[in-house]
């Protein structure tokens, strides 16, 4: 396999790496081009827990919508817990204020929790607040595609594999 990368011509050898650099540079533009379109920060999110089910399995990917201004009780949205990296899926179950010159702040729930989500929260916080908090509202979803990301995360050499198995494949195609 090593073989035949080192029979390619420099020339060839250049374009078979340009043009791996470019799937990647075009995943990244069509990433950031739907972070504007959808005014999400993560427009795809995969659902990492059960704590939504049955709504919602483990390796679920969902998209999501954070364009409009008012989040309606019984709206699912993924959250970002400040201090914290991990997106949070769960159910809006109260929201306070949102008229005038109060923000809106939100109280979440995952449907299979027997309680709400105020422990997970940072400190000191009581409610969410819908303008910083919130990534987005769920829009739609694929049920169990995301377990491949799920598996990337859980199991890091999978990730090189897989990297490396792109690179090679581009690499060594022929045109």
């Amino acid at each position: 396999m090593f073989g035949a990368v080192a029979n390619l011509q420099p020339r060839q050898l250049a374009a078979q790496v340009l043009n791996f650099a470019l799937v990647l540079s075009t995943a990244f533009m069509l990433w950031k081009g739907l972070s504007v379109f959808t005014d999400s920060s993560s427009p795809i999110v995969v659902v990492l827990s059960g704590s939504m089910e049955p709504a919602f399995e483990r390796g679920d990917l969902l998209f999501l919508w954070n364009r409009a201004s008012e989040t309606q009780v019984g709206e699912v949205v993924v959250y970002n817990v400040r201090g914290k990296d991990i997106p949070i899926v769960h159910r809006v179950v109260r929201r306070f204020g949102g008229g005038g010159d109060s923000p809106l702040q939100l109280l979440t729930k995952g449907d299979n929790n027997a309680a709400d989500d105020t422990e997970l929260y940072a400190r000191g916080q009581s409610y969410l607040d819908r303008e910083t908090d919130v990534i987005g509202s769920v829009v739609g979803y694929i049920p169990f595609v995301g377990y491949v990301t799920i598996l990337l995360s859980e199991y890091p050499w999978l990730k090189t594999a897989m990297l490396v198995f792109m690179a090679l494949t581009v690499v060594l195609q022929r045109e």
